[in-house]
């Protein structure tokens, strides 16, 4: 049981790269105090996730470390975000949830990128088309635009926090969720206050309205960007600077498009720095 309950709380402590138990149960309770239905829902892709790899014979160690869980994790959380809670949203968390970790397999078997959080976005993606296509009616309709003509900057900072996981509702999950991440690395937590602080200056300096910073959209691909890049060195605080400023351009481009973009700006973002980091590495060896 024990062992059962570190597996849970990593697969949710490593959505922001927390290979640590009490982080995930920080970031739980974070979640908790948003919306305890979707702290369930959470648990629930997170278990679903992590049986699928456990049952297709995936490797112990990664499984035990969380690195099938927390896809499983974003897209149970996902489900109560786009869907009703019904039996049919229930059934296809189980299905996007094991589909995540089927996808985080392919991208385990080769090495030309890092999966991150593609699975989820794929999975979710393609939930999303299919109940689209076939049953429109079981969607949430999006919400309506409210205008807001001041910048709450506690509250954007905050939420640029809590969206990576789809809390914005309350201030109070983002510190949750920064919380855990510092009980378990310092630098991680001065990279996520950067990621959450850097695209409000610059988002405004774009044009953003008040309203989509207040709802900390512009800012939790940047908190991603930042942990996944940042380091202790200047360079890769440069690198991580780089990324969260991409991750702000792909996610304005995408709202613009009316795309779903979930994190896939974090992503194409770190892979196009990632990318660019190695070409960095290759002309340093060439001098």
């Amino acid at each position: 049981m024990k062992a059962a309950l570190l597996i849970l709380g990593r697969g949710i402590g490593q959505v922001m790269f927390q290979n640590n138990a009490l982080s995930g149960l920080l970031m739980l309770a974070g979640l908790f105090l948003n919306s305890w239905q979707m702290a369930l829902l959470a648990i629930a892709g997170n278990v679903v996730s992590t049986l699928a790899a456990y049952f297709s014979g995936y490797n112990r160690e990664d499984i035990r470390n969380g690195l099938y869980g927390f896809n499983g994790t974003l897209v149970g959380i996902a489900i109560g975000v786009f869907m009703p809670v019904t039996v049919v949203s229930l059934l296809l968390l189980v299905a996007g949830s094991c589909l995540s970790a089927w996808i985080a397999r392919l991208f385990s078997l080769q090495r030309l990128v890092s999966g991150f959080t593609a699975p989820f976005i794929v999975s979710v993606w393609i939930l999303l088309a299919v109940c689209s296509w076939m049953t429109p009616s079981l969607l949430l309709p999006s919400g309506d635009a409210v205008a807001v003509q001041t910048l709450s900057f506690l509250q954007a900072f905050c939420l640029n926090i809590g969206q990576v996981m789809f809390q914005g509702n309350t201030v109070l999950s983002g510190l949750f969720f920064l919380l855990g991440i510092m009980v378990n690395s310092r630098i991680n937590g001065f990279y996520s206050i950067l990621g959450a602080l850097l695209p409000i200056p610059f988002a405004l300096l774009l044009g953003m309205d008040y309203a989509a910073l207040n709802a900390g959209l512009m800012g939790y691909n940047g908190v991603l960007c930042a942990i996944a890049l940042g380091d202790k060195t200047w360079r890769g605080g440069v690198w991580a600077v780089v990324a969260v400023l991409l991750s702000v351009l792909f996610q304005i481009g995408g709202m613009e498009w009316g795309i779903t973009t979930l994190t896939a700006p974090f992503v194409v973002a770190v892979w196009i720095v990632s990318g660019l980091q190695k070409l960095d590495k290759k002309s340093g060896y060439r001098n």
